[in-house]
């Protein structure tokens, strides 16, 4: 019985629940905002870097190999890491392709000033195709007809017109160094018979050409090859006849860059070479045949 009159007093007690736990995903999205903050930061850091350091950030995603990893207690936050060896190397290495650019770009135009002047191609079926490609300046001498323009039909036999644009090419590329790789291309007729085929017509081609280049100013010293294609090399691939494919096709590859100046800690001249050589081979589009 209670003391209250009787009535019965019932004390109810709740527990307290528990929140649910909530996991670590907070912890990620935390994470993301570190990292994002952390890449702001490190962007307005190098834009507000002078014009030499940032080619040398550059240069790190560009030509890894030019990089050491090194370790400094300097002040200089490029000094703890990986920074360029060598950079006046790197320089050196862009400069001089740039200036085979420019030689190869004057002995263009100085080729089409001396055709124009003559007049040589003016009604011709025929064409002189150059550019500077990855591998180097590329010289092409086409039919672009039906007739012979530059190349008797089915013969090694070269025209007077090929043999004058030619001399003009000899005296150009006489005054610039560097080797030189002479290609013979057919069309995809058929010679008859087995005796005589494409592929002789085109390395005879391709020969008949280094004759005339070597007598009009090409040192003999400098031709380092002298190929035939026959037909595996079309210029127009589609149309395998087209008198486009019938060519000779002149290459002046960039010089080598000399890899034993070019001294870089931890890295082997062989691995140097693999990187700097940007010819990955670009396809070549170049043929010619009958």
């Amino acid at each position: 019985m209670s003391d209250h009159g009787g009535r019965i007093i019932i004390v109810k007690k709740k527990k307290k629940a528990h929140h649910a736990h909530h996991g670590g995903s907070w912890k990620v999205a935390y994470a993301d905002f570190v990292t994002a903050m952390m890449a702001f930061f490190l962007v307005m850091w190098i834009m507000g870097m002078d014009q030499g350091v940032k080619d040398m950030v550059q240069g790190y995603f560009q030509n890894p190999v030019g990089f050491k990893r090194a370790f400094s207690g300097g002040r200089n936050p490029m000094s703890a890491g990986n920074f360029i060896v060598n950079l006046a190397d790197n320089q050196s290495i862009i400069l001089n392709r740039q200036q085979q650019e420019r030689q190869f770009q004057e002995v263009i135009e100085e080729i089409e000033r001396r055709i124009e002047e003559s007049g040589l191609l003016d009604h011709a079926d025929a064409n002189v195709e150059m550019v500077i490609t990855q591998d180097g300046l590329r010289i092409e001498f086409m039919e672009t007809g039906q007739g012979a323009t530059f190349f008797e039909k089915s013969s090694a036999d070269l025209t007077p017109a090929l043999r004058q644009v030619l001399q003009v090419v000899g005296s150009q590329l006489g005054r610039v160094p560097g080797d030189v790789i002479l290609e013979g291309h057919t069309d995809a007729l058929a010679f008859p018979g087995v005796e005589y085929s494409n592929w002789e017509l085109s390395v005879d081609r391709a020969n008949a050409a280094r004759r005339v280049l070597v007598r009009n100013g090409l040192p003999i010293q400098r031709l380092m090859e002298v190929r035939g294609y026959a037909d595996r090399q079309l210029k127009v691939e589609d149309a395998p006849r087209d008198p486009r494919n019938r060519r000779i096709s002149l290459l002046m590859p960039f010089l080598e860059i000399p890899l034993d100046s070019l001294k870089i800690p931890g890295v082997t001249p062989d691995q140097l070479g693999a990187e700097l050589r940007t010819s990955e081979p670009i396809p070549d589009t170049s043929g010619e045949g009958d």
